[in-house]
């Protein structure tokens, strides 16, 4: 009898069911509600500075530089002397057409007054009347001679006065190519120096064709309102911005077939000379407004095993519902989003990395200024919450 006892015992603790273990309590999430709101849409295009006018100084007369009357990179004015080129020969031009215009009014007195003589003659048949043509001719000749001589005199200080090289724009002048003492030719290939016009100044930066296409549609759909305004920012190389605002001028007619893009043109002021030809920038271009956007946040969008973004919402009941998103650009920290949610979906945005479908959940609204809690062990709200 003393070993039975221990034995029932042992009996009867092997038949005991096990406890039911306790289910664990729904977790707390925040979330946030779509709603459609008002959304100005911007490309942010990669582009380079160009000058607003370029004027490469080339001799049009043959000669020796006498003078270099400019400094290196200076700003010089239009009109402004650049070059001085050796003027002797054309000085020498100009002195000889001169004396050849002055020869010609000489002859163009005689020649006036002998074909008015025989124009007298003429009429009392003293004299035929091929003398009579014939200095008529010879008179009309020394006139034409005259016109001849004042072109020709005309041309002559032209070339003197080209002697003197200008500046034909205003702005800032490169290193010289050419120093004192070379001889230069009109119309020759290289410049002896170059001016650009810095201010105001271009970028050109170029969108490609599919997305200037699918902007133009959702245009003309009504999807996108242009506002007017054709304001474009600038960001600088070390990720600055820039500050005036750049107007857009021009998107070229013609695709690029190597590229698919095509090159749009803004212009901005420089009135600092910040900016400087050949800089690389980027630029903000507004597209326009669309009037009926839903906007998700980055944090809330996890991936699928396909790559596809997706969310999940706080559905009937509180039960949890994934939904797949389709999706256009980032703005901001916030997807753009076509598809997928809808107004009034609570899109949950924190504590649900571990959710699965169907879930039971205790939803919160999200406030962006709260600090984010903490989840207790088991699914249990945090001692500050209860």
């Amino acid at each position: 009898m003393r070993q039975t006892v221990p034995s029932l015992a042992l009996l009867l603790a092997a038949c005991a069911k096990p406890a039911a273990p306790s289910s664990p309590p729904p977790s707390r999430v925040r979330y946030v509600t779509v709603q459609e709101q008002a959304v100005a849409l911007t490309s942010q295009l990669p582009g380079r500075t160009s000058p607003y006018e370029t004027s490469q100084i080339r001799p049009q007369v043959n000669g020796l530089v006498e003078a270099r009357l400019f400094t290196e990179g200076d700003i010089v004015r239009k009109g402004q002397a650049l070059y001085r080129i050796d003027a002797a020969p054309y000085l020498a031009q100009v002195a000889n057409a001169r004396a050849a215009l002055a020869r010609a009014r000489a002859s163009i007195a005689s020649s006036a007054a002998l074909a008015r003589r025989y124009g007298e003659l003429v009429k009392i048949n003293a004299i035929s009347k091929q003398d009579y043509e014939n200095a008529s001719t010879t008179s009309a000749q020394a006139q034409a001679d005259v016109a001849t001589q004042v072109a020709a005199l005309k041309t002559a200080q032209i070339d003197l006065a080209r002697t003197t090289i200008r500046a034909p724009i205003t702005g800032r002048i490169g290193r010289s190519i050419y120093t004192t003492g070379a001889l230069v030719t009109a119309s020759q290939t290289d410049p002896l120096a170059t001016i650009q016009r810095l201010d105001p100044i271009y970028v050109d930066f170029q969108q490609s064709s599919s997305d200037l296409l699918k902007l133009r549609q959702q245009i003309l759909a009504g999807q996108i309102a242009r506002d007017g305004n054709a304001h474009v920012k600038l960001l600088l190389e070390d990720e600055s911005a820039y500050g005036p605002l750049g107007t857009l001028r021009f998107a070229d007619v013609t695709v690029d077939p190597t590229t698919g893009s095509q090159v749009i043109r803004a212009l901005f002021p420089n009135p600092h000379g910040l900016l400087l030809p050949g800089m690389y920038v980027r630029a903000q271009l507004g597209e326009g407004v669309q009037k009926k956007a839903m906007l998700v946040s980055q944090r809330a969008v996890g991936r699928d095993e396909r790559g596809n973004p997706t969310v999940m919402v706080v559905g009937a009941g509180n039960k949890t519902e994934p939904r797949t998103l389709q999706t256009t650009r980032i703005i901001g920290d916030s997807w753009l989003v076509t598809a997928g949610v809808k107004p009034g979906d609570r899109v949950i945005i924190e504590g649900g990395t571990t959710l699965r479908p169907g879930m039971s959940v205790v939803p919160t609204r999200w406030d962006p200024n709260a600090k984010p809690e903490q989840a207790a062990p088991g699914g249990q709200a945090p001692a500050s919450a209860k």
